[in-house]
């Protein structure tokens, strides 16, 4: 069944995807925005505490809703919730376009284009970047992109489906991601800031959650890729990286398709500008890290790179089918 629903959902993602402000992601974040207002304490026990509310709930009412089905209907009805579910949580829509968007105005020669583009998609200061930059920075927030939306969904989901939890796994993973993202965006905010004991948890509950995907990913882009050079990258310069499940995934995909990814990371809009940039996650030092210098023509190398990962994952899903079915 997991392999059937992987398919529909992202056949159906590529066909009618989703919106941003889709009602399920408003939900979420007023969801994540109620659990800080009231638990958020401050403490480190409140941030935990906050944390697991925000990402347990959901998750445990998914389960509970598949168990349900499954008793109610059986499998007709536990297949379109898993489809359903997995259409919310996986699929390249989600931000395929930006990346379309870039690789189009970079190969008609609107470099301004691009860069705007680039700001408006990670929120950051792109006003400087030369063209390589650019290409790299893309390459860099695509293949993390394709992880978080992606890969690391499919292997939780997996996990789910394993644990009779059904597609739980994949909200929890996305749960756990956005939560991250969101309370970090807000430990700034003017109006109920996130506090530092609530952004340090939900730091430290992602960079576990995501260790085996992570892993994951860049295995599969070392198989379908250049293995040696792959595995070679990623054994001597992902620790490099300011983010250190971040560093396995781009060092993979460096080794695997020839490109130096890692430098300077670029400012976000709201910081000061007389500030030096902090690393964001996946810099690092260029010196030393091989590769060429990242062209217009590895986009395409990118997008084969990913799809092949996506044809194995689907076939290793195949697999293990037909053995459960036969065995």
């Amino acid at each position: 069944m997991a392999f059937f629903a992987i398919a529909i959902a992202l056949l159906l993602e590529q066909v009618r995807p989703l919106a941003a402000n889709h009602p399920a992601a408003v939900g979420l974040r007023r969801w994540l925005s109620v659990v800080g207002r009231n638990v958020d304490a401050g403490a480190p026990q409140h941030g935990w505490l906050a944390w697991m509310l925000a990402v347990g709930v959901p998750t445990l009412c998914v389960a509970a809703v598949n168990a349900f089905l499954g008793w109610l209907g059986g499998w007709p009805l536990v297949l379109v919730w898993n489809v359903g579910m997995l259409y919310l949580t996986l699929g390249f829509r989600q931000f395929s376009h930006h990346f379309t968007g870039i690789r189009d105005a970079l190969e008609a020669g609107d470099e301004d284009r691009a860069r705007t583009l680039l700001a408006q998609w990670q929120q950051v200061d792109a006003s400087a970047v030369p063209r390589s930059e650019i290409v790299r920075h893309v390459i860099e927030y695509s293949v993390l992109a394709a992880h978080r939306h992606v890969f690391g969904v499919l292997v939780w989901f997996c996990i789910g489906a394993v644990l009779g939890l059904g597609p739980a796994g994949a909200v929890f993973y996305r749960n756990a991601e956005y939560g991250a993202r969101y309370w970090r965006r807000h430990s700034e905010s003017a109006e109920h800031p996130t506090s530092p004991a609530l952004r340090a948890a939900a730091d430290t509950a992602w960079h576990l959650i995501d260790w085996l995907p992570s892993r994951a990913t860049a295995l599969g882009f070392a198989i379908v890729g250049s293995f040696e050079e792959a595995i070679d990258v990623w054994r001597n310069h992902a620790l490099r990286f300011a983010d250190a499940n971040d560093g396995v995934i781009l060092a993979a995909t460096a080794g695997a398709i020839g490109v130096r990814l890692g430098g300077a990371s670029l400012r976000p809009l709201s910081a000061d500008a007389s500030a030096q940039p902090a690393p964001a996650q996946g810099a690092a030092s260029a010196d030393g890290l091989p590769g060429a210098t990242a062209r217009t023509a590895h986009f395409g190398q990118v997008v084969g790179l990913v799809w092949r990962t996506v044809a194995l994952w689907l076939l290793l899903l195949v697999l293990l089918t037909l053995a459960h079915v036969l065995g």
